[in-house]
């Protein structure tokens, strides 16, 4: 828990030894790097690979609905409205664990947060396993929802508060790799065996998460905040390496938390105070773009919109879970490379053509024209906007997120950021059939539109964050 420590009390280094340079070191920036890469890196991926462990469980949930309708409402003998609360009951879940998201990484800090989303989702997943009916089907789909709720917040800011500024980007963006390997992987799977053995594949990344945190160190940046000193530095010694020249970095981080502290604690209300406003409105305006672009009502519905265009079901669905995890990679390979920002303007380019090619589809089928083009294009445009989403604006705006708000208000933030992300996708989720009733390429010319309105909302107000420290960052944008 939070009052124990991750460290034995013999493994503390003296400050002095702690401060002994390395040395061979190269300067990057204002702060010197260790040169013996492999050293260093180690522990750093490890504890993001522990950590991504969640994100998978993250995509499992998201994609497990989807190849099991049929097998748990022909078993339980479920309606078709009482499968579709079992499926919206996940983002419910999601809501309240996004509303305690932050408090819970704050007190018991971040190990600690992502061992209690390991063990709900687990009850969660037994939960659905032994379900007899909708009641306790239910109950496990919200439990594996508030887990989801919480480690996507917690894993981005945990991965960002421990890795290198010049691979924090791309470590990252592993989160979302992760949540679409999740995501595909239960899809694909989900095809070939019955729906309670699906929920064995959601349990594994519960068992690795769960034991994984005995071996990784917490945040130093979250040990420095609640004032465990020797912690922090053997925590970043640890993910530095042992040779490593930690005193410059240590030195900025307590610096920074030292002038945090003489702010007053802050509250939910806080966050509306100038110096925090513009974070606030690039963190909840990346969210709120991602999700009114359409991403959950493709996702939750793909395919249904594919038989709709008439592309057989199976085959674009096992094509759109297969592609997403390359691209994503590609994604988390350039993130510090290209940036942040020219990721967000290619990915929401993209969307914008994949929604209007979807659109024209459907377009064409409701005023029987070249019926002959509906399929192809259709798949085109769904494949456009899923690899689109899947470079960019599926991860960037998580990263994004992780790296705008300053420590003493990262708790309150990231709460407020998740649930806004899972209430716009709530209500995608809800509304998308009815929309689709309404006008099937109308809904389509409506996620182009809000992500048209994206491009600009990036080009106006998104900082470049690559390359610089956290501190760096915020104090540029809360000034």
């Amino acid at each position: 828990m939070a009052n124990k420590h991750d460290v034995e009390i013999g493994d503390v280094v003296d400050r002095e030894e702690i401060s002994t340079p390395l040395l061979m070191t190269e300067k990057v920036g204002d702060h010197k790097e260790v040169a013996n890469k492999g050293d260093s890196l180690w522990m750093v991926l490890l504890s993001t690979f522990v950590a991504v462990c969640g994100s998978f469980e993250f995509g499992c949930v998201i994609g497990y609905s989807a190849p099991t309708q049929s097998g748990i409402t022909h078993d339980l003998d479920l309606s078709l409205s009482e499968y579709s609360v079992f499926g919206s009951t996940a983002t419910i879940g999601a809501m309240i664990g996004a509303a305690t998201s932050g408090r819970i990484a704050d007190f018991l800090g971040r190990k600690e947060a992502m061992r209690v989303s390991s063990v709900i989702c687990l009850a969660g997943w037994l939960a659905v396993y032994f379900a007899k009916g909708a009641v306790s089907l239910d109950i496990g789909r919200l439990s594996t929802g508030y887990g989801m709720g919480l480690v996507s917040y917690v894993v981005p800011v945990f991965i960002s508060e421990i890795a290198p500024k010049n691979l924090r980007g791309g470590l990252a963006t592993l989160n979302q790799l992760m949540i679409i390997c999740g995501v595909s992987i239960t899809l694909i799977i989900g095809t070939f065996i019955s729906w309670r053995s699906l929920t064995l594949v959601g349990i594994v990344p519960c068992f690795f998460l769960f034991f994984g945190l005995f071996l990784i160190p917490e945040s130093p940046r979250w040990l420095a905040k609640v004032g465990r000193r020797k912690d922090f530095e053997v925590s970043l010694r640890k993910l530095r390496g042992k040779s490593a020249d930690i005193s410059s970095e240590a030195e900025e981080i307590q610096d920074y938390i030292e002038t945090l502290e003489h702010l007053p604690k802050a509250k939910m209300l806080d966050l509306f105070q100038r110096r925090y406003l513009l974070s606030l409105i690039i963190g909840i305006g990346l969210m709120l773009i991602q999700q009114f672009g359409g991403i959950n009502g493709i996702c939750f519905y793909v395919s249904h919109i594919f038989e709709s265009a008439g592309v057989p079901p199976n085959v674009g669905t096992i094509i759109y879970a297969c592609i997403q995890v390359p691209i994503t990679a590609l994604g988390a390979f350039l993130m510090d490379r290209a940036g942040r920002r020219l990721l967000l303007f290619v990915s929401s380019s993209g969307l914008v053509i994949g929604s209007l090619l979807v659109g024209t589809s459907f377009f064409l089928k409701a005023h029987e024209l070249s019926l002959d083009w509906v399929p192809a294009l259709a798949l085109i445009g769904i494949l456009t906007y899923i690899g689109s989403f899947s470079i960019g604006m599926g991860a960037v705006p998580w990263v994004i997120m992780s790296e705008i708000f300053p420590i003493n208000i990262k708790g309150a933030a990231g709460s407020l950021i998740t649930l806004v992300n899972w209430f716009a996708s709530w209500v995608v989720s809800l509304s998308f059939n009815f929309l689709m009733s309404w006008s099937s390429y109308g809904t389509f010319l409506l996620f182009g539109g809000v992500n048209a309105v994206g491009i600009l909302f990036i080009a106006k107000l998104v900082p470049e964050t690559k390359g610089r420290t956290l501190e760096e960052i915020q104090a540029s944008i809360n000034t």
